[in-house]
């Protein structure tokens, strides 16, 4: 199966608010109102803070999508890019939409010349860690055998 991958555009606004609020809905999570996502997604693509793949055959739709943000590191001469969000519709999983938007973020961040790629997984998904892992992925820094864990705290509600 060929996967065709796009970046998004800020007219895709609303089509990533509706993939992020379905993306949330499967794991019954919280998210903004659709409007408030759409406004953000926008303003974040035009602006460049965010990066936004599609993937699906109809240009006007997405049978899912992968978001990143890049920050700058004293570690790498290039930035380091966070796969914040991967999302493929469940139906479709296993189709090879995940792997296709994985190796276009790879190739994407390579030709920014990153440093590395981080992904943040919940402790209780192992279908996501075995995804990643399979995508050449790990759970440790090169040389070390300490798993690293993600911390967070929330300063603003969404």
């Amino acid at each position: 199966m060929t996967v065709e991958v796009r970046r998004a555009t800020v007219d895709d606004g609303e089509l990533v608010a509706r993939l992020l609020r379905d993306f949330n809905a499967e794991f019954d999570t919280p998210a903004p109102p659709a409007a408030v996502l759409a406004a953000r997604a926008s303003a974040r693509i035009v602006g460049g803070q965010v990066s936004v793949l599609l993937a699906g055959s109809d240009p006007d739709d997405a049978d899912g999508f992968a978001m990143t943000v890049q920050r700058p590191s004293i570690w790498y001469s290039g930035p380091v890019v966070l796969l914040e969000e991967l999302f493929v519709y469940p139906h479709l999983r296993s189709t090879g939409i995940g792997a296709a938007l994985v190796q276009r973020v790879v190739a994407d961040a390579g030709a920014l010349g990153a440093g590395s790629i981080e992904i943040n997984v919940d402790e209780g998904d192992d279908d996501a860690l075995r995804f990643y892992l399979r995508e050449g992925f790990t759970q440790t820094e090169p040389g070390d055998t300490e798993r690293a864990f993600y911390l967070w705290r929330e300063l603003e509600s969404p």
